[in-house]
């Protein structure tokens, strides 16, 4: 007997196509939207009433609309023992490295439980949980900065510290936080508690009291109907095209022998419209999840004092324009799922680093293993993963090598001929990349890698021609003398691509995000596998070192 409030999404689900529970989740996000307003009336004075308020519609969701009692024991596992790490241990130097594993371990069991139920069209705790992981590890860093010396702290490390607890309930809040609960976004708990005492709102002293946004009575949360709504309706259009295209481009076909009826180009399009289609889900739930954000005020991210124009972006997720139109694989994985990047960046990538030192091979391992554990258990995400590094690596040294021939070398400028780079660089970044994910939607690998045979291994052979390409000698030597040839022939300092060409016409560093300077991982992937390989011999050079000296001393 199906129970009453289900019934209408199983009716529904039988009509398009889709599954109950995605409907169920579309639904819980589209309801965040009259109840993100109604959290916002809550008066500003009265911080706890909003909280009980965010805690009972979650409740709501995960036990009257998802039927999760286990999923909310679940939650109420992680978010307790996250806690009461953060209070027993708070003066242990180790006590974020408990919280992260203890974290991570309870997620990867549930994890390993849904892969062997194999059920990837319901929704489990385990999406709720991978928000949690991140919005708790980060919380039991701030808790472990809340201790530190100012002087040995980041910037956003000074932002975000707790030098106190939180009382419970304003903890439960933030982890309950409704509109982001499901499949986030994510944010720190200094972000969430500015938002409940509404410090997060107060105009700076140096705008113009004139350009101060409008806000309703007395309260001080900005107006946010109008940003709210538009996310609302792009929201909605992407979901109305995920359930458009998903009956035409379904992955299951790959698998299918009538896939092979297909002549390669038509099958080369079918698996790039599969991966599009797949990613017009999340492009639609997560565009949903920021726009209730955002109604509920904890998007606002402050007012230009020029103009007096709200930014609203501060848990922007995803750019599904950043990703179609990415030229590179930077830009494309940097504008997808923006807030697991800096959660990586921020608290695995640089926590890892002993002070004082620049982030090398150790930390961009842990990154690239945390990313992997945190996705899941299934082969076919690894297959990505590894892969994309490769990838990654190629792209780096084609844009370093090879762009700058299309750019006025005295300028700077985009000479006639960039616009076929550009059209090249987008093709070849969308169509690899359609290849490298399509194990994110098949998971197993016997399948994964049976639809990369169908398509003649394509991605892999020209990754590996272009690594073999760029390891050659003589090719770095020869694509090295050729760009700073170019260089040189423009004035002194004309910058090529984030390189500076100097006098001598030799090529140093700048600033640029995507000069070989900046090796921080996106999504965990590395953009320089060299550059790893080689701080990994010097890492290993410097431990058989160490352990020799000691050795040395024993003896002694």
């Amino acid at each position: 007997m199906i129970p009453f409030i289900h019934r209408p999404f199983v009716y529904l689900a039988d009509s398009l196509g889709a599954g109950p529970d995605e409907l169920k989740l579309i639904f819980s996000l589209i309801l965040s939207y009259p109840l993100a307003g109604v959290l916002k009336r809550v008066p500003d004075a009265r911080p706890a009433y909003k909280n009980l308020f965010s805690l009972g519609i979650s409740v709501f969701i995960l036990v009257g609309l998802f039927d999760l009692w286990d999923g909310l024991r679940t939650m109420l596992i992680s978010a307790g023992g996250a806690y009461a790490i953060a209070k027993f241990l708070r003066r242990s130097r180790y006590m974020p490295w408990v919280g992260f594993v203890f974290l991570m371990g309870h997620m990867s069991i549930n994890h390993i439980a849904r892969q062997a139920a194999n059920s990837p069209r319901s929704v489990d705790i385990t999406g709720a949980q991978m928000v949690m992981v991140m919005k708790l590890s980060a919380f039991c860093w701030n808790v472990a900065d809340g201790l530190l010396p100012e002087a040995e702290l980041s910037d956003l490390q000074k932002d975000r510290r707790l030098t106190e607890l939180p009382n419970l309930l304003d903890y439960a809040g933030f982890v309950f936080f409704f509109p982001s609960m499901l499949i986030g976004p994510a944010f720190d708990f200094a972000e969430y508690r500015r938002w409940l005492d509404t410090s997060m709102f107060e105009v700076p002293s140096h705008v113009d009291p004139a350009k101060k946004p409008p806000t309703r009575r007395k309260r001080k949360i900005p107006r946010s109907g109008t940003p709210a709504m538009l996310k609302l309706v792009t929201g909605l259009i992407w979901i109305f095209t995920f359930l458009k295209l998903s009956a035409y481009f379904d992955h299951h076909f790959l698998l299918e022998d009538s896939y092979l009826e297909y002549g390669f180009l038509r099958r080369l399009f079918f698996l790039h419209m599969v991966g599009f289609t797949a990613r017009t889900k999340y492009y639609g739930v997560w565009t949903l999840s920021e726009g209730a954000c955002i109604l509920s005020g904890l998007g606002y991210n402050g007012v230009n004092p020029l103009t007096g124009k709200v930014s609203w972006d501060r848990l922007q997720n995803i750019d599904p324009w950043g990703v179609e139109f990415a030229q590179n694989t930077r830009a494309y994985l940097g504008n997808w799922n923006m807030n697991t990047n800096k959660w990586l960046r921020n608290y695995v990538y640089l926590r890892v680093t002993p002070r004082g030192k620049k982030p090398g091979f150790g930390a961009s391992l842990a990154t690239f293993t945390t990313s992997a554990f945190w996705h899941g258990f299934y082969p076919g995400y690894y297959l990505s993963f590894v892969l994309a590094s490769f990838i990654q690596t190629v792209a780096k040294n084609m844009r370093r090598n090879f762009r700058p021939f299309f750019l006025n070398p005295k300028t700077g400028a985009p000479l006639p001929s960039k616009k076929y780079y550009d059209f090249a660089s987008w093709l070849t970044t969308q169509l690899t990349f359609s290849f490298a994910v399509a194990p994110f939607l098949i998971l197993s690998l016997r399948g994964s890698l049976l639809v990369w045979s169908r398509v003649y291994f394509y991605a892999v052979i020209g990754t590996a021609g272009m690594t073999a390409f760029f390891a050659s000698p003589s090719t770095k030597r020869y694509l090295r003398r050729e760009v700073e040839k170019r260089s040189a022939s423009g004035k002194a300092g004309g910058s090529v691509d984030g390189a500076v060409a100097g006098g001598d016409g030799k090529l140093g560093r700048s600033a640029s995000s995507d000069s070989s300077a900046s090796r921080t991982p996106v999504m965990g992937i590395t953009q320089d596998l060299e550059k790893e390989w080689d701080d990994a011999l010097t890492e290993f050079r410097e431990l058989d070192e160490k352990l020799k000296n000691k050795e040395k001393m024993k003896v002694k």
